[in-house]
């Protein structure tokens, strides 16, 4: 899983229960991953692309979304969620269960749901013989300073949970 050198096929069919701690620290900088979750109206799987997701331990993600979005509206009836992840030259599928902890964290600015997903699985996913050599870059569009102020309002309210 941690290597894309010779040992890389040995390693892509091996399933982990936690965040080794490679994946745990990429997931403590900004990055873009994809979150995917069950529709609550059609049925359907969905995707969503979000940057606020931190690793709050070694089974646990937290990530934060406008309370308004189908990402929280899917999870409040169907609880499975995958998340893709580019990191460490390579791709990871990491699934589990999620629960929307709060609906409505006071201390920011905008209206934002914290969910918490408890890790059950851990998969390499890239395609045998390649590696990423380059991770996605998102750039925030809007007012730089405000940007950077809400991304610590919402970096400390992830790592409080429910108690935000």
């Amino acid at each position: 899983m941690y290597n894309r050198g010779k040992e890389a096929m040995n390693l892509a069919n091996r399933v982990e229960t936690h965040l080794v701690p490679e994946l745990f620290e990429a997931l403590q900088e900004d990055r873009l991953v994809t979150v995917a979750t069950i529709d609550h109206e059609s049925g359907g799987p969905t995707i969503h692309a979000i940057s606020w997701i931190r690793a709050f331990d070694e089974y646990t993600l937290r990530l934060a979304a406008d309370r308004r979005s189908r990402i929280v509206q899917n999870i409040k009836h169907q609880s499975a969620v995958a998340v893709h992840l580019l990191a460490n030259e390579s791709a990871y599928s990491i699934t589990g269960n999620g629960k929307v902890l709060t609906e409505n964290v006071d201390s920011l600015p905008v209206p934002m749901a914290i969910i918490e997903l408890k890790v059950s699985e851990i998969r390499d996913v890239m395609f045998y013989g390649s590696k990423v050599v380059a991770e996605p870059k998102h750039q925030k569009t809007y007012d730089k300073r405000a940007a950077e102020r809400l991304d610590q309002q919402v970096i400390e309210a992830l790592k409080k949970g429910a108690d935000a």
